[in-house]
């Protein structure tokens, strides 16, 4: 079953000449939904650090890869995506549902493109649920009390908290630990954490053009050291093993040669909150 807000709502205003960050991840990713402005910037972003493809993919392996992890290994059923970007392949509730069919997902994003896929794209199993709601991470108590949200999600009962590719794009100004901890204080003993964040730390020139592209286009965006992440987003929760790492090295599925750190330039971690 798919929830939206109402039945068929107008379809929403799209300011095409504006890039978002949704889309501009959905071409690094190979996906067909974006705009002129968004290939603009990504290419100017592809020109200084070519590696950023790689980025986007082992990102999305994570996402999943977490996922897997949440509902196969720990039993979780209910999980929020927030910055969920557009619908592709591996989407939480195609992963979660792989495993347990009885699981309920809500998505989040602040792009209106995304409300116009997730209408067609976002399906569930009959034992499950999906639900899409427009909002933006900056505004947590818009996201929790959402009818949607309170729906499908039962708040008595762990839930998974994915932001994914989303946190870079929280600034110090927007007060992300404040963000963080009225979405975490919501969830109740048992639920979890899975998040990454972008770092300069292996490719501080590559990123430097990077920030350069995005603040030209007005999206304005932050990376952070993996301590300064750390101490962001798992402050009082307890990490699953082997802890933060490039998300490339976060249980991966295979033994084989992986991307190096500049490569990756990403790390990543999941957490129990006690």
């Amino acid at each position: 079953m798919t929830d939206f807000p109402e039945a068929e709502p107008p379809m929403p205003d799209i300011d095409i000449s504006r890039p978002h960050p949704a889309r501009i991840y959905d071409y690094g990713l190979g996906g067909k939904n974006h705009f002129a402005a968004d290939r603009a910037v990504a290419e100017q972003v592809l020109a200084t650090m070519p590696t950023v493809r790689t980025v986007a993919r082992e990102n999305r392996k994570f996402l999943g890869r977490s996922v897997r992890f949440l509902a196969e290994e720990v039993g979780v059923r209910q999980f929020l995506d927030i910055g969920s970007g557009l619908p592709t392949t591996e989407n939480v509730h195609e992963v979660a549902q792989r495993f347990a069919p009885s699981s309920r997902v809500v998505y989040v994003d602040n792009d209106p493109l995304v409300l116009v896929h997730a209408r067609a794209l976002l399906t569930s199993s009959p034992e499950g649920r999906t639900g899409y709601i427009q909002a933006d991470l900056r505004n947590p108590q818009a996201i929790l009390s959402d009818p949607v949200t309170r729906d499908v999600l039962d708040f008595s009962q762990p839930v998974a908290l994915i932001l994914v590719s989303v946190l870079p794009f929280l600034i110090d100004a927007d007060g992300p630990a404040e963000i963080l901890a009225a979405l975490l204080g919501a969830l109740p003993s048992g639920s979890y954490l899975a998040a990454t964040h972008t770092t300069a730390e292996h490719d501080p020139a590559g990123w430097a053009g990077v920030t350069r592209a995005y603040s030209g286009a007005s999206i304005a965006g932050q990376v952070r050291e993996s301590g300064e992440f750390a101490r962001l987003a798992f402050s009082g929760l307890d990490l699953v093993p082997p802890g933060v790492v490039l998300v490339s090295e976060w249980r991966p599925d295979e033994d084989g040669p992986r991307p190096s750190p500049a490569e990756v330039s990403c790390y990543g971690g999941v957490a129990r909150k006690p």
